[in-house]
């Protein structure tokens, strides 16, 4: 018999994230950009999700699942949003439904389901770096009780502000490997520049929570999340190899909360 599952959509600053949950966890993950609100109101305008499935679904989708009847949608874009509530079919996740102690009115939701679906994964104390278009640091004690974090420009938006925001820099993007400290071309030099200065960051901050919770799990997630790893192992190897890579971190919270009576 083919695997019941639900579909669920985060709504990110970039791009749309789609996934594929079961109870036994997230069987399937892809990317699409963003669907105008016309075609979104066409999509959904039937009393199934078939023909947003027909839009959405990629080549590759397997064969072997049952074909979704509701969306579980968490959005970071409220405007988005709009288009995509008042349906039967599209279940909105707000913080009220996460079971985390602390939290406050505007936490973003895709920092909570992170936070929860880390916590359910590897325990809690947990602190979550998420390396999207904002990179965040959220974390939560024993008692699933949330910290608190911080915020600031990820990776590429860092990257890509100089190149909007200034006459002569060039727009230039993430290497896949450490660049030299100084380094002797303008790209390479911000590259250098913006990277080391992150990944310092990123240290500090995970050196701080082990002084307060010294045995807590610390995952990176997100788009940037297997650079910024590999930046860490070439730069800072004792931390790296202290740390978790889920870069579906959010759907695991996501996954939780709609199938909260299983056991996996």
């Amino acid at each position: 018999m083919a695997l019941k599952t639900n579909l669920a959509l985060i709504i990110g600053n970039s791009c749309l994230h789609w996934g594929l949950l079961s109870c036994e966890g997230v069987e399937f993950i892809w990317d699409t950009d963003y669907i105008s609100p016309g075609d979104v109101h066409q999509l959904l305008n039937s009393p199934t999700l078939e023909g947003l499935l027909s839009h959405i679904l990629p080549s590759s989708f397997p064969k072997s699942f049952c074909l979704p009847t509701s969306l579980f949608l968490a959005s970071v874009v409220p405007s988005q949003t709009l288009y995509w509530q008042n349906n039967p079919n599209v279940k909105i996740l707000n913080l009220e439904q996460v079971p985390l102690h602390g939290l406050y009115i505007t936490l973003g939701i895709d920092r909570a389901l992170a936070l929860w679906g880390a916590g359910n994964k590897w325990r809690f104390p947990i602190l979550v770096i998420d390396g999207g278009t904002a990179l965040t640091y959220t974390g939560a004690d024993a008692n699933h009780t949330l910290v608190g974090g911080a915020i600031l420009p990820g990776l590429g938006l860092q990257l890509a502000s100089l190149g909007k925001k200034t006459g002569q820099l060039p727009y230039v993007i993430p290497p896949e490997s450490l660049p030299q400290r100084y380094e002797l071309s303008t790209q390479t030099a911000i590259q250098s520049g913006v990277i080391y200065t992150l990944i310092s960051g990123v240290k500090d901050f995970v050196e701080s929570w082990w002084e307060d919770f010294p045995e807590s799990s610390v995952v990176i997630t997100g788009g940037d999340c297997r650079l910024l790893y590999n930046y860490l192992q070439i730069q800072y190897p004792v931390i790296a190899k202290r740390l978790h890579i889920d870069r579906n971190l959010i759907f695991v919270g996501m996954k939780k909360i709609i199938f909260n009576n299983c056991n996996s």
